[in-house]
């Protein structure tokens, strides 16, 4: 007899399909809720520079370019301008002060000196001339004063003799009288000679002062026309090592031309060359180091030149003490200019990141070194070797610092192995 067969509920078919319902459910849960939504890039560990974040001294300083000169330099200019006829000496001779360097020839100053020299040897002559008038004139007073104290000696002892012959009665009242009256007057006669020689004396006495002081003038005039034809004459200014010399026998020079230097042997100086966004930072006294084999040799700034050309300024260096014995004239060496001391401060290595992050990011490395999470940070100081972190860092973290250009805006790095 048939028997009724019941249908099971539970059939392989429907648990299988609520068994891939439940795993759509929970699959959705977790794209939904519990999914890493993080945008990520994966890529080798091998392409990456890592470093890690250290605590140690930390110095902010910027790199400049100083080329050796010598610390005196004294410029040789042409004074009177002329053809060159002579060169005595070659670029990067010893010379002693005075010795001469080249000889000009200037035919119109030459002719212009004899004619001055000639206007003033006149004058000299003039002047002589003149003081020997007042010589001969003094002797001419002289000697008129001389005649009229004869005259009066003369005078004198006629008038005692006609005073005795008076009192003898032996002469008129009249005869008396004129006698008395030739002696009056020329006694009057000399104290007026007297006056005049004693008033020709101070004069002739301020007029010798004035030839005096106008023959000296006219001395020095003389003297400073040689000195101006002597000019001709190009010597070194001090003692030295003459160079930036190159002029040529029948070349010209013009008065005020620039034809060399001396570099005096007293040591040497540095000029650096500083872009103008450090302008204001930077100070006379200013310290600046230099490293070679294995020695710092310390320099401070000496002077500033607030000119600016292609975005530089100058400035000139001096060594505080000893300066390196290999550096050589026109060299250039590379110094650390400091804008602090050294301080204790959380550091990480320069790198590429900082072009794309501008340093206020940076992907820092789980603790699995798997992957790297991007995170907020704050970068203060820097110099060529180092970032000064000052805050979202800590130290013995690890970071990526090479160029972030491929990764573009992930919030993870991962490390595919």
């Amino acid at each position: 007899m048939d028997r009724q067969i019941e249908k099971k509920y539970w059939t392989p078919q429907r648990l299988v399909l609520i068994a891939l319902l439940v795993a759509f459910v929970l699959f959705l849960a977790w794209m939904l809720f519990l999914r890493d939504k993080s945008s990520r890039y994966i890529v080798s560990r091998n392409q990456l520079t890592i470093a890690e974040v250290t605590k140690d001294k930390f110095q902010e300083f910027i790199p400049i370019d100083g080329i050796v000169l010598p610390r005196t330099t004294i410029y040789i200019d042409a004074i009177m301008g002329g053809n060159v006829q002579e060169v005595y000496v070659e670029d990067g001779a010893m010379l002693r002060k005075g010795d001469k360097i080249l000889k000009l020839v200037n035919t119109n100053l030459e002719l212009s000196y004899m004619e001055q020299e000639t206007r003033i040897f006149e004058a000299i002559n003039n002047l002589q001339n003149t003081r020997i008038a007042l010589e001969q004139n003094k002797f001419t007073r002289q000697r008129e004063t001389i005649l009229v104290q004869k005259d009066i000696e003369k005078l004198e002892v006629q008038f005692e003799r006609q005073c005795q012959l008076y009192a003898d009665g032996l002469i008129s009242d009249e005869a008396f009288e004129q006698a008395e009256r030739d002696f009056r007057y020329g006694r009057k006669q000399l104290q007026i000679a007297l006056e005049l020689q004693k008033l020709d004396s101070v004069s002739t006495l301020s007029r010798y002062r004035q030839i005096e002081l106008s023959m000296d003038r006219m001395y020095d005039n003389l003297n400073l026309l040689r000195e101006s034809l002597g000019n001709l004459y190009v010597k070194a200014p001090a003692d030295g090592q003459l160079s930036s010399f190159s002029i040529e026998v029948g070349q010209t020079a013009n008065a005020g031309e620039h034809l060399g230097q001396i570099d005096v042997p007293d040591g040497f100086k540095l000029r650096a060359g500083i872009d103008e966004r450090y302008i204001s930072r930077v100070n006379t006294g200013q310290e600046v180091s230099y490293a070679f084999g294995g020695e710092n040799y310390d320099l401070y700034i000496q002077k500033i030149y607030s000119d600016v050309a292609s975005g530089m300024f100058q400035a000139d260096l001096l060594f505080k003490g000893d300066y390196p014995s290999h550096i050589k004239r026109g060299q250039t060496l590379q110094l650390r200019l400091k804008f602090s001391s050294e301080t204790d401060a959380l550091i990480i290595p320069r790198g590429g990141f900082f072009q794309q992050t501008g340093g206020n990011w940076i992907y820092v490395l789980d603790p699995t070194e798997s992957f790297a999470t991007r995170r907020n940070i704050a970068i203060n100081r820097q110099n060529t070797l180092h970032y000064e972190v000052a805050n979202g860092l800590e130290p013995g973290e690890k970071v990526i610092i090479s160029s972030y250009e491929s990764f573009g805006n992930r919030d993870k790095i991962v490390f595919k192995d």
